[in-house]
């Protein structure tokens, strides 16, 4: 007698026979509707759809992955993005699916010397020779006996898919004052002075970025007639005791925060009058003068000589 093939169609009813319809007042079993496939079709083996101890997750999820075409990925994130169980029930039922046999990951090195993880999925786990391999991932074979491969003494723990975040960005400095004429040697300057900051206190560190930042803040305080010293004077004291988390942003505010006001307006100063110059009447010697005449020597005798003969 042959062995029973539960696979197999079962035979449609008869709609003349009343035994084939359920009688009243009992619970009736499901009815299959089969139409053979021809195409687009995936053969799975009741030892896996009626297995006794996997989950109905696992059940599906392997139904899911001997579906797929070969290279197909299968790691927990693109499961992941294709059902909506999440990451903790997909790694579950992936554990169970490895545990029984269906799944084998193995690890391989490329020829560029990378370690990557080859996945196997088994349709019948047990088999001698391990089900399908596929060329490019050799898999280990399982004992001579059937059941699932054997496993090793101690299985690594499960690989938790971890979200990768986005890194922290750093909150921008405060805005500093900037100088009305930022000449090339007063923003060197500026930065000369900030770079000497934490020779009076090493929490003053700053960076690069940090002191092209700060530089037109300290040039304006050079423009407002403050010598490099009281800048260095001013940013330096009376510091707090804590550690600085970031010196750069509590320097920004002290350049803001304590702007000593403008000076008072003062006018230019004339520059001196030079008149041009001319030869001295009686000494014949050039001198400057407003106009042509006698320098001043001669001016001043040829006054006294006259003082004289009025006296």
């Amino acid at each position: 007698m042959d062995k029973e093939n539960r696979s197999a169609q079962a035979p449609a009813l008869s709609r003349d026979r009343a035994k084939n319809h359920p009688s009243r007042g009992t619970s009736c079993g499901v009815v299959h509707d089969n139409t053979r496939h021809s195409t687009h079709f995936t053969v799975v083996g009741n030892h896996l759809a009626q297995h006794a101890d996997l989950s109905l997750t696992a059940i599906g999820l392997a139904t899911h992955i001997q579906s797929l075409p070969a290279g197909s990925p299968v790691d927990i994130r693109s499961l992941a993005r294709r059902f909506p169980e999440g990451t903790t029930r997909i790694a579950a039922a992936l554990r169970e699916l490895e545990a029984h046999g269906y799944l084998r990951r193995n690890r391989e090195r490329t020829a560029a010397g990378r370690m990557v993880t080859r996945t196997v999925s088994c349709n019948q786990p047990g088999r001698k020779g391990g089900g399908p391999r596929r060329k490019s991932a050799p898999s280990p074979r399982p004992a001579d006996g059937g059941g699932p491969p054997p496993r090793p003494e101690k299985e690594p723990p499960p690989r938790r898919w971890r979200e990768r975040r986005e890194p922290r960005r750093r909150a921008a400095l405060p805005p500093v004052p900037q100088p009305a004429y930022p000449t090339p040697d007063l923003l060197q300057t500026a930065v000369g002075i900030l770079s000497g900051l934490l020779h009076t206190d090493p929490r003053l560190q700053i960076s690069e970025s940090d002191a092209e930042h700060l530089a037109p803040g300290v040039a304006t305080w050079l423009e407002r007639e403050y010598t490099p010293e009281s800048v260095h004077r001013a940013l330096t004291t009376a510091l707090p005791l804590k550690p600085l988390g970031r010196p750069a942003a509590l320097l920004a505010h002290r350049l803001a925060a304590q702007l000593p006001p403008l000076p008072p307006f003062r006018p230019p100063e004339q520059p001196p009058v030079r008149h041009p110059l001319h030869n001295c009447d009686t000494c014949d010697r050039a001198y400057r003068g407003p106009e042509p005449g006698r320098c001043g020597p001669c001016s001043a005798v040829a006054g006294s000589d006259l003082c004289s003969l009025l006296v």
